[in-house]
């Protein structure tokens, strides 16, 4: 069987953590941020885990 391939869209954006979960970055801080706010763009540029709900979809992207 041959190797699987690495989805590599998936792998610029996701990281594995030491126990094994997955961390990404957070969406809407990268334009039309005038009308936000200092805190939630400070909020937004700080990464956070991926959901249970999409860890084993993203999990068979990044073998």
């Amino acid at each position: 069987m041959p190797k699987m391939k690495t989805h590599r869209g998936s792998a610029k954006r996701f990281r594995r953590t030491g126990t094994g979960k997955l961390r990404r970055f957070k969406a809407y801080a990268s334009h039309l941020t005038g009308k936000k706010s200092a805190k939630r763009i400070r909020n937004l540029r700080k990464g956070t885990t991926v959901s249970e709900a999409d860890m084993k979809r993203i999990d068979k992207m990044i073998p």
